[in-house]
């Protein structure tokens, strides 16, 4: 049975939403690709630059729950905006001591674990304010519409100004993020100030019983527990690939930096085609069936990278595999909206990130050992094996 779905009403609210996670998105893709290099620039020792990108999935295992229960007791439209003018002026800040010569590993390090602290608190903050803007029959296209920004500005504009704001300066990427944060605190601040029903909470209730009851209220809806732990499973496996897929390509595929450059951005743009077509699809077959829909194609798509030892089709399957990971991840959070009881919605998406950026490290090193023991192919073949996982819990759902 298909899912009704309408296109979400631009005023109200939700274009102001939109623009803010896309402008805030560009900003923050600016900073990700730039720290690596200034990262490199001040050591060679590949452990402290690995370590600045691992402190910014720390906190998401550390505070990642807290952050939910924050974001269900506060007024996430002021919770957002505060977030993103604190960030600001922590980039600016940062910017500012690059610009004077003062960078060091350990204040990237600092600098990444404070922005991904705060972070947990606006995402789930975000996740929870959306219904409170469009109808609910407008999710799900909501949903696909801020992923699809997300990924444009992400993928096909930070890449370009990067190389033309490192010219300008070493800092001015990160002057540019501090902007970018501004603005979009600008922007949440405008959205109308009724947000999300909140339930009176339980005298003496504490944070730590809240994120217990949060976690409950999960494990209790068979289907949000199946889709978690589908989602977890396939984060694993996109750990494996990801890590690995520049030594699949220009090791196994030996096809370079540009069969490298090609497959990144046939993913990006596949992403962008799922998002644009994802309502469609579930509107067809349902959310869930969208889903088990998208894993078993991205499953195929994983075969066949590692089977078939041409660039060409490499690139095919990853462009196919954007599109479907998009269907997934729009259909995920939709379904997370409209299940979770109210209220519950900040601590139910915080459990869901926590768990895919846990996922995310341990596929890296499984796809790592995997590479170094069976060949540059197989973390791809391991990846299609926990998606087939992930389908096959799924499956009890779609009948």
């Amino acid at each position: 049975m298909g899912t009704a779905s309408t296109t979400p009403v631009w005023r109200g609210g939700f274009g102001r939403l939109w623009a803010a996670a896309v402008v805030s998105k560009l900003g923050d893709s600016l900073r990700t690709a730039a720290m690596p290099l200034l990262a490199a620039s001040l050591t060679a020792d590949p452990l402290l630059i690995a370590s600045v990108t691992a402190c910014g999935y720390l906190p998401w295992l550390l505070f990642g729950l807290l952050g939910g229960a924050v974001a269900d007791r506060v007024d996430q439209r002021r919770a957002m905006w505060a977030v993103d003018l604190v960030r600001g002026a922590l980039m600016a800040a940062f910017a500012l001591a690059v610009a004077l010569g003062h960078a060091s590993v350990a204040l990237l390090m600092a600098v990444a674990f404070a922005l991904t602290t705060l972070q947990t608190v606006f995402d789930n903050a975000a996740t929870a304010l959306l219904p409170s803007l469009v109808p609910a029959e407008s999710l799900g296209s909501a949903n696909a519409r801020l992923q699809t920004g997300q990924q444009l500005a992400g993928t096909f504009l930070a890449g370009p100004l990067v190389p033309v704001l490192l010219v300008a300066g070493a800092a001015v990427p990160y002057a540019a993020d501090a902007a970018t944060y501004v603005l979009a605190a600008l922007l949440v601040a405008s959205l109308p100030s009724a947000g999300p029903e909140r339930r009176p909470r339980k005298a003496g209730s504490t944070l730590r019983a809240e994120i217990a009851e949060g976690i409950r209220a999960l494990w209790r809806d068979r289907a949000l527990r199946s889709l978690c732990t589908a989602t977890t499973l396939c984060n694993i496996g996109m750990g494996a690939l990801i890590a690995t897929l520049v030594l699949h390509v220009t090791g196994w595929l030996d096809a370079g930096n540009g069969g490298y450059a090609a497959a990144v951005t046939a993913y990006g743009a596949g992403a962008v085609a799922g998002g644009i077509l994802a309502r469609r699809l579930a509107e067809r077959t349902g959310r869930i069936r969208s889903v088990f829909l998208a894993g078993c194609v991205q499953t195929g798509c994983l075969v066949a990278m590692g089977t078939v030892r041409e660039p060409w089709a490499t690139v095919a399957a990853m462009a196919l595999f954007g599109f479907m990971g998009l269907v997934w991840n729009a259909n995920q959070v939709t379904l997370m909206q409209e299940r979770s009881p109210d209220g519950m919605l900040g601590r139910i998406s915080s459990a869901f990130r926590a768990l895919a950026v846990a996922g995310a490290p341990l596929g890296a090193l499984l796809g790592g050992a995997a590479a170094a023991a069976w060949g540059l192919n197989t973390p791809a073949l391991v990846a299609a094996g926990l998606f087939t996982l992930a389908v096959a819990s799924l499956t009890p759902q779609i009948n």
